[in-house]
């Protein structure tokens, strides 16, 4: 397996920030929660499915080449 270098920093860019909105998904879903903020719960869980999202399509695209039909 070779890895590609021209799409580095786009994978980086992807996996990096689908790390971070998960990390603030999280944290603003519990703000919300104890705090009894539907709003702010509402933003908690988008950015956790925004982060979900970018790391689901970084690992698709890594795993496209793989495939063997």
């Amino acid at each position: 397996m070779v890895a590609q270098t021209s799409d580095g920093h786009v994978f980086l860019i992807k996996k990096l920030g689908g790390l971070f909105a998960i990390i603030v998904g999280c944290l603003l879903t519990a703000i919300g929660v104890t705090f009894e903020s539907g709003g702010t719960t509402f933003f908690g869980v988008l950015f956790l499915v925004l982060g979900a999202g970018l790391l689901v399509l970084k690992i698709a695209r890594r795993n496209e080449g793989s495939s063997s039909s």
